[in-house]
């Protein structure tokens, strides 16, 4: 890699740490707070995560649309940039009113927290697309990217679990404990993070310098063209499909999993540590990929994960008949079970973690074949894809964990239920291993049946679209 290189990796990671602990209170933390914080009605809660549900599935097909504005976009700042300034500073302001402390308890909190969700989906989303979308103009080679993506997926990945490690431990400082639970401490909080989130984006605002002559100057992308690419890309249609049905996995594994701790383990606080182990898992796994995709093709390393995310499902899911039996180490006192818990969860997430950035490069390889096949190259409408199909990820999984939140008793009016029974156990078990390993394996299979860019095809791909002149440029070393 060379200087410039080197420079625009760092810079683009850096701009995602924020946006990911931004990002990842949200996705982890809403349920929690809707279901165990705020006090709503179990009939206002229920609406409440309905609404979640539906307007994330709704708010996806809105994707494409944001990615051919931002196509289209002609400015001294790139096509990139513009979407990933409006996008964080609106986006900003509808997430504090979601975690604002309405003191509205009847059907107006619907609508005014429906409202502030969509917006906040929509503004969210066009600064999503306009950053990962950026990722491919900054280099044409597999190689180089790898290293650009597992770099800006570790930075997502600690930005992330320092949320996801501090926000019980963090909410406990500011007051909001589990028996006595405070809706301005979450307000605090979400406030923090979004700060944060504005500072971090400075970094690839102001430092990335995308390669701008990389392909020839191109007419405007019309709506037609839009379908023309997402629907006549068979490949990007075979990894939409694939990453959805991963994610529709591990978004419900997630999201689940402060209540697995809180009502399964029998301790939420543990819920850190649990995520403390998630975040070594997957930061650990992304530093090793260069070294690993250097002795393994993607396509072995894709069935060696899934090999490892379906072990680690099965010894997680059998961890709480342990609790039983206590340990202590230094003082500290713990069920046995978290040390099962533990061996499971970095299993998983290193495997996941794996998966993930796989799923970054196929999305990415996608685009140079849409052009090879289609003429036309549409990166940000491509990379819509990603956000897409991460918020019918997490609809799918806020609808499951909504219903099992209802039939396994942990909401049961306007208080969660302190423990539950072992019916109700077994419901938070099946939705938060059961269903998810289900998804992921059928993520895998998609892929292997029908997804076909290896390296010597994108190879090909990339020699015939210079061959064409859609490729009017080389990297040369700097």
């Amino acid at each position: 890699m060379n200087k410039r290189d080197r420079k625009n990796m760092v810079f683009f990671g850096l701009g995602t740490v924020g946006r990911d602990m931004f990002y990842a209170f949200e996705a982890n933390a809403i349920m929690y707070f809707l279901s165990n914080i705020l006090g709503l009605p179990l009939a206002v809660y229920a609406a409440a995560s309905l609404v979640l549900t539906v307007l994330r599935i709704f708010d996806a097909l809105n994707d494409p649309i944001t990615g051919l504005i931002i196509d289209n976009t002609r400015s001294r700042f790139g096509k990139f940039k513009p979407a990933m300034l409006v996008g964080g500073v609106l986006s900003a302001a509808f997430y504090l009113v979601m975690f604002a402390d309405l003191d509205i308890k009847n059907g107006w909190f619907v609508v005014i927290f429906g409202l502030a969700y969509i917006l906040w989906d929509i503004t969210y989303g066009i600064n999503d697309i306009g950053y990962w979308s950026m990722l491919p103009s900054l280099s044409l080679e597999q190689k180089k990217r790898e290293k650009m993506g597992a770099f800006a997926r570790i930075c997502a990945n600690i930005g992330m679990f320092i949320v996801m490690v501090g926000y019980f431990p963090i909410l406990s400082m500011l007051g909001s404990t589990e028996n006595n639970p405070d809706p301005k401490a979450w307000f605090i909080l979400a406030v923090i993070v979004t700060v944060l989130m504005l500072g971090f984006q400075l970094f690839t605002l102001l430092g990335v310098k995308e390669n701008r002559g990389q392909f020839k100057q191109e007419e405007k992308t019309s709506f037609r063209g839009m379908l023309k690419v997402l629907f006549r890309n068979d490949q990007l249609m075979w990894t939409t499909v694939a990453m959805a049905l991963f994610m529709v996995g591990y978004c419900t594994t997630t999201s689940f999993a402060s209540y697995y701790m809180q009502y399964i383990y029998g301790d939420v606080n543990m819920y850190a540590v649990l995520a403390a182990i998630v975040g070594v898992a997957q930061i650990g796994a992304l530093l090793i990929f260069p070294a690993v995709s250097k002795r393994m093709t993607r396509e072995k390393l894709y069935l060696v994960s899934t090999i490892m995310v379906v072990v680690g499902y099965i010894i997680f899911f059998f961890a709480d008949y342990l609790n039983t039996i206590g340990l202590s180490i230094g003082g500290f006192s713990f069920n046995a079970s978290l040390i099962v818990i533990a061996v499971a969860g970095l299993v998983i997430f290193v495997a996941q973690a794996f998966i993930q950035l796989l799923m970054l490069m196929f999305l990415a390889d996608t685009i140079e074949y849409g052009q090879w096949k289609l003429g036309k190259c549409n990166d940000s409408i491509t990379f819509s894809i990603q956000p897409l199909i991460n918020k019918i990820g997490a609809a799918l999984a806020t609808g499951f964990v909504s219903l099992a939140i209802i039939l396994s008793g942990i909401k049961t009016s306007e208080v969660a239920a302190e423990s539950i029974n072992a019916g109700g156990q077994l419901i938070v078990k099946l939705v938060m291993l059961v269903i998810p390993l289900v998804f992921i394996v059928a993520g895998y299979l998609v892929f292997r049946a029908k997804f076909r860019i290896n390296k010597e095809t994108y190879d090909k791909i990339v020699a015939d679209l210079r061959e064409r002149g859609d490729l009017i440029s080389t990297e040369q070393e700097q």
